[in-house]
């Protein structure tokens, strides 16, 4: 039994693994059939495709024949590309588009602006469509000029419209005045490089600085001021062996209703007859003031001397207190001590001289002398006049003995000029 069972199993099992090798054939067979009909398939839509091409080409060359279908297909081509090209801007930059209609706008408005004549005639003056008046073009006046070296009517009427406190404000210059002050401005710097060469001639101690070296702004510095009016209502320089600053003393000539800072030469350049120069040490420091007074300790007759000339009491007045207290000579400022320094005698002999805490005395000249065409001739003789001071002031700030021989040699050459009428100064 056992024999017979053996025998009938085993054919069992080569059946089954010989159906399952047939499969698999079978399989292979499917998968290979498969394949082919793939390949058949795209080659028949390759040819199709072929076809295809070959049709279109013919049709284009039929249709290139025709000039008028040409063109239209071209326009139409053309048409498309800046339609995409426009919607792919406006796609990618948004702002971009923004600011170009931007842009256009600014243009077209600014081809729309048209100024009044110079005649200021409204009724004579038509618009187009789209216009409007949107200001008036200010220029530069082109009559009553002057040659370099002399100042005009229009400097002062610019100077005179800044003293109006509606005309004082920078907004309003730049947009109404600007081509005025320019102008003004230009006059100035030629008229003080002028007047330096009179003055180098008058006073060899002056270095001969070119204009913009000795020339004040005109803006004002209003950090720590109540008054809040940008400009300054004149024209300044200051001429010192220093230049414009340092401690030495000088002269300063300008157009302006305050005489300001005196630490040199001044010249201050104002309308209504308010033009000045100015010579001497304004408020000095400290030790310089401390020096000057010890020096008047000394001896005051260098500068008792130099203040009682007839020549300078002609133009700065009596070299004494004024009765009332008002300015006169060296005497009468506004930071003049009213008692007597610390360690002086209130009734020590020079006590006049040792209240002052400014040593400076300031000339006016009238608007008719500042027009006429030898204006720097006669500054550089009111100059010359004020060298003896000038020097002697700065000789009791520096030096300890200014009452020495050298001052004295100083003094006297000094007088000797005085005497010859000026020297160099004449011949200007």
């Amino acid at each position: 039994m056992s024999a017979r069972v053996t025998r009938s199993k085993a054919p069992a099992k080569e059946k089954t693994a010989t159906s399952k090798r047939r499969g698999i054939q079978s399989k292979t067979t499917t998968n290979r059939d498969a394949t082919a009909d793939i390949e058949d398939v795209v080659a028949a839509g390759n040819g199709a495709e072929d076809s295809f091409n070959k049709k279109r080409d013919a049709s284009d060359e039929e249709e290139s024949l025709d000039s008028d279908a040409l063109d239209e297909e071209d326009l139409e081509v053309i048409t498309s590309r800046k339609r995409k090209r426009t919607a792919s801007v406006s796609k990618k930059s948004p702002a971009h588009g923004k600011q170009s209609s931007a842009k256009r706008g600014r243009t077209s408005s600014q081809k729309k602006q048209k100024t009044m004549p110079d005649d200021g005639d409204e009724d004579d003056f038509q618009l187009g469509d789209g216009q409007e008046v949107v200001g008036v073009v200010v220029q530069a006046p082109k009559t009553g000029r002057v040659p370099p070296g002399q100042i005009s009517k229009n400097t002062l009427n610019f100077l005179s419209e800044l003293r109006k406190p509606e005309c004082n404000d920078r907004e309003w210059c730049v947009r109404n005045i600007e081509p005025v002050y320019r102008l003004a401005e230009g006059e100035w710097k030629a008229f003080i490089e002028h007047f330096t060469d009179c003055l180098v001639d008058v006073d060899p101690q002056i270095p001969h600085l070119p204009p913009k070296d000795v020339i004040h702004r005109i803006y004002r510095d209003v950090r720590f001021s109540n008054d809040k009016t940008p400009y300054k209502t004149g024209f300044s320089a200051s001429f010192s062996r220093s230049g414009r600053k340092g401690i030495f003393a000088g002269c300063k000539y300008g157009h302006r209703r305050n005489t300001g800072i005196i630490s040199s030469d001044a010249l201050h350049l104002k309308s209504g007859g308010e033009s000045l120069i100015a010579a001497g040490t304004w408020c000095p420091g400290k030790n310089e003031i401390q020096t000057i007074r010890n020096n008047l300790l000394r001896s005051s007759r260098r500068l008792r001397q130099i203040i009682s000339a007839p020549e300078f009491e002609a133009l700065f007045g009596p070299a004494q207190p004024h009765p009332k207290g008002e300015r006169q000579n060296v005497f009468g400022f506004d930071d003049e001590l009213k008692v007597a320094p610390k360690g002086v005698e209130k009734t020590h002999k020079d006590i006049d001289l040792l209240k002052c805490r400014s040593f400076a005395v300031v000339h006016k000249f009238t608007d008719t002398q500042v027009l006429s065409p030898d204006f720097k001739d006669e500054l550089a003789r009111v100059a010359l006049i004020m060298r003896p001071f000038v020097h002697g002031l700065n000789d009791l700030m520096t030096l300890e003995n200014a009452d020495s021989s050298d001052s004295e040699d100083d003094e006297a050459h000094d007088d000797e000029e005085l005497a010859d009428g000026g020297g160099a100064s004449d011949e200007d």
